[in-house]
């Protein structure tokens, strides 16, 4: 074949659809194809054009209007135009730079679908199926170990007691069936979990004899797992709740038990043993260098092929379990608090999509009866966690954004004014900081604090549309890095020169977003993820573009993990800064329309909120 051939069977081969072909019918298809060079300026498709046909953009640029002269696309590179081979016309337009053109008979093209099952479902796939085919290869093969159900690590029927047997016969049956845990049941009913923990601590320790009820030392109503949630949640709620046993309930039924055994089995071993080992922890030492294997635990979940929204809160369960034991370290010190108070970490931990050794984010929220006097002890308290937190490699917040900044130290009546000044007066820097302590979520102590002061919130946002309006520009601020013409718009300065910032320019516009629909709409979430699911539940945004935009950020947030795995693999810090040339043509094809799907949806949700601004 010639170069000139082969060099178009290469371009080809890297853009959808014809990716999928086989060889084959990759080798034979450059033949077939017209190769036209148009002007700038040259009507599209060209007058002269003759027989009908598909257009394929190897280079320069087309604009695409409707019969009323309206804008409805733009074309670049690797784009098609096949709007002369359908019912449906797909508007004309101008080429807007010199382009390069391949055009293939309608009637070939015809004959390539018949041809290609696998072609003919690609090319009939608009950008947003093609973002979801391209978003969820790992759980397609099976691979993404977070992703098993709860269901399907069961190996036994459940071990239930009799809640009217006592402590012998509870130790009794744990020793027969070889468990270190059991279900008291009444009935068909779970009302308690007695475990080999709870034989020592709750039994031996405290003098009580064996005859004594099982129920007098079990948990009760313990919680639960369903059959059909994944490993990744079975693991959050372990390390939240500091549990090693979760009773799995199947259409309602107690069908089994879950240990921190059976995950470390089936996982490999972490995350689960490493909050496990940092429970354990005596000091802030222990801590350190526990937190060292964080950058291998991420490394692991990469290569095991687990989802980037499992990576990100497996990474945000570790941070947790350092912070809560770091609260306990504390207290060991300073003794137990005069009030109560919740430790809530904002920012990406806060939302569970956290990758490794992040900036801190994080505030305290005290109860109201906080005397002058008490305050020295949340001033030691914070500053002990934040710097444990910076020993253990989590970089204080440039921003200052942390619990030991005492502006980020108060009263629940405290907060709930700072908040309430915020959405009515939202000026540049109560936005920013809406930005972190709008996605707050509570780590340690009384939860109760942080959901009244959210009720609180979202109550205002929900009935404030001129703030709705302000957070809804600041949102926008933040565009994906693509040019008019599909082009990437880098970054030309200093370290990371001619790269991609895909925390900033990628993942945050998707964050801003789903944060806009959660609090105009009163959704109590902080994940982006389930932000945007309880926006399409509630009808606030269509289901087909939000299940693209879920898709998106999937995407996104992959490669961003995938670039920090190769940062740690070559021994460099791992940062979000993304060469393109390090992608396969197909991967900038597909990051191309993630970023032409956040433009969408910021164009739409600016016309749907800004006018607010000016009522």
């Amino acid at each position: 074949m010639e170069v000139e051939l082969l060099e178009i069977r290469d371009f080809l081969a890297a853009h959808a659809p014809f990716d999928v072909l086989s060889p084959e019918l990759l080798e034979v298809l450059p033949r077939q194809l017209v190769v036209r060079y148009l002007r700038r300026g040259s009507p599209f498709p060209p007058t002269d054009a003759g027989d009908a046909a598909l257009y394929i953009v190897r280079s320069g640029a087309v604009e695409l209007r409707d019969s009323d002269g309206t804008l409805s696309d733009k074309l670049g590179e690797g784009d098609l135009y096949a709007g002369l081979c359908e019912a449906d016309s797909a508007g004309t337009g101008v080429t807007v730079e010199d382009s390069l053109l391949y055009l293939l008979d309608c009637r070939a093209l015809a004959s390539l679908r018949e041809a290609s099952p696998a072609f003919d479902r690609q090319f009939a796939a608009d950008r947003a199926e093609r973002l979801h085919r391209a978003s969820a290869p790992r759980a397609a093969a099976g691979l993404d170990v977070l992703s098993v159900k709860a269901a399907d690590l069961l190996h036994r029927e459940p071990v239930t007691l009799d809640g009217d047997m006592n402590i012998r016969q509870a130790a009794q049956l744990m020793s027969a069936q070889r468990v270190s845990s059991v279900l008291i049941t009444e009935g068909e009913g779970l009302v308690g979990l007695i475990t080999d923990s709870d034989l020592r601590h709750r039994c031996l320790a405290r003098g009580l004899g064996a005859d004594s009820p099982a129920r007098s030392i079990m948990t009760p109503d313990p919680v639960t797992l369903d059959g059909e949630e994944v490993l990744a949640e079975a693991l959050l709620r372990m390390t939240r709740l500091q549990v090693h046993h979760l009773p799995v309930l199947i259409r309602g039924r107690l069908a089994g038990m879950l240990t921190l055994s059976d995950l470390a089995r089936h996982q490999g071993g972490s995350p689960v043993l490493l909050a496990t080992d940092i429970q354990r922890a005596a000091d802030i030492e222990t801590l350190t260098a526990i937190s060292r294997r964080l950058p291998e635990l991420q490394l692991q979940l990469d290569n095991a092929n687990t989802r980037a929204a499992h990576i990100g809160a497996a990474i945000a369960s570790i941070t947790d379990a350092l912070t809560r034991r770091l609260l306990e370290l504390a207290e060991s010190r300073l003794g137990s608090a005069p009030v109560p108070y919740v430790w809530a970490a904002g920012g990406s931990q806060g939302r569970q999509e956290q990758t490794v050794h992040s900036d801190q984010d994080h505030a305290l929220i005290i109860a109201d009866e906080l005397n002058a006097p008490d305050r020295e002890y949340f001033t030691e308290l914070a500053r002990f966690v934040s710097d444990g937190l910076n020993a253990c490699g989590f970089p204080y917040c440039p921003g200052n954004a942390m619990a030991s900044n005492p502006q980020w130290r108060q009263p629940l009546q405290v907060w709930g004014d700072c908040f309430t000044g915020w959405i009515e007066r939202p000026q540049p820097q109560a936005l920013m900081h809406a930005s972190i302590f709008f996605d707050l979520r509570a780590v340690h102590g009384e939860a109760a604090l942080l959901h009244t002061l959210q009720e609180q919130v979202l109550a205002q946002t929900r009935a404030n549309r001129i703030f709705i309006a302000h957070l809804t520009a600041a949102a926008l601020q933040h565009r994906p890095p693509l040019g008019f013409f599909r082009n990437f718009v880098l970054i030309h300065d200093g370290e990371h020169d001619a790269t991609l910032d895909l925390k900033r320019r990628g993942l945050l516009p998707i964050v801003d977003l789903a944060r806009v629909y959660a609090l105009s709409e009163g959704i109590g979430a902080v994940n982006t993820r389930e932000r945007l699911e309880a926006a399409m539940a509630a009808g606030a945004l269509g289901r087909d573009l939000g299940e693209s935009l879920l898709d998106a950020l999937e995407f996104i947030a992959g490669l961003r993990i995938h670039h920090q795995s190769d940062c740690l693999r070559a021994g460099r810090a791992p940062d979000n800064y993304l060469p393109p040339d390090t992608l396969s043509a197909l991967e900038r094809s597909h990051l191309k329309d993630a970023f032409r799907l956040i433009q969408s949806l910021q164009a739409t949700l600016g016309n749907r909120y800004q006018a607010g601004r000016f009522g």
